[in-house]
């Protein structure tokens, strides 16, 4: 397949934009790893964006193929951030250690305990404790300062060594300060 078919099968196929779909199909290798993620995969917009933004940025003057890594590993990261066990933050220490050491997605995820907490039982405790802590903050909060709201994630988050979900912190939080 040629590059202007490829490029064209991403945009209209795929949904992705005419820029992003160039970058992907002009190198020969790197459409490949492209489509070796996609493959194992299906999610376009996300393995576009990571190979893109975080792959081809890391790779400087080195060739994809030299790579620690293939497609198809990029493909579980994504599906780890899209299965939720893991946090966008947490995907960037998982992309550095592939990049380092070729160490697979979910063996890294498991080795190091990174999954991501979505279990509210687990997570309230950790922010009944933060709310009792920061009265002031809780009173200024309601007095109408939401700004607060990035304050009390941040905790929670710092508590929880990045490992909450930030989705269920946010519900969780916006209950209990109503």
């Amino acid at each position: 397949e040629l590059p202007a078919a490829k490029i064209t099968r991403y945009v209209e196929t795929l949904g992705l934009s005419e820029a992003d779909s160039v970058v992907l199909a002009e190198e020969l290798d790197v459409a490949l790893f492209f489509e070796a993620a996609l493959d194992a995969h299906n999610h376009p917009k996300a393995l576009a964006n990571w190979t893109i933004h975080e792959v081809l940025r890391e790779l400087k003057e080195q060739a994809i193929t030299g790579l620690a890594f293939g497609g198809k590993e990029l493909a579980e990261l994504v599906a780890l951030i899209d299965d939720k066990t893991i946090s966008g933050k947490i995907a960037k220490e998982v992309f550095q250690a592939m990049l380092e050491t070729g160490v697979k997605p979910g063996a890294y995820i498991e080795e190091k305990g990174l999954k991501q907490v979505t279990d509210g039982s687990q997570i309230e405790p950790v922010i009944d404790a933060i709310l009792e802590k920061n009265p002031g903050q809780v009173a200024q909060y309601r007095e109408g300062k939401t700004k607060l709201m990035g304050f009390f994630v941040g905790q929670v988050m710092k508590e929880t060594q990045g490992k909450a979900n930030p989705g269920l912190v946010n519900e969780i939080l916006k209950k209990k300060l109503s």
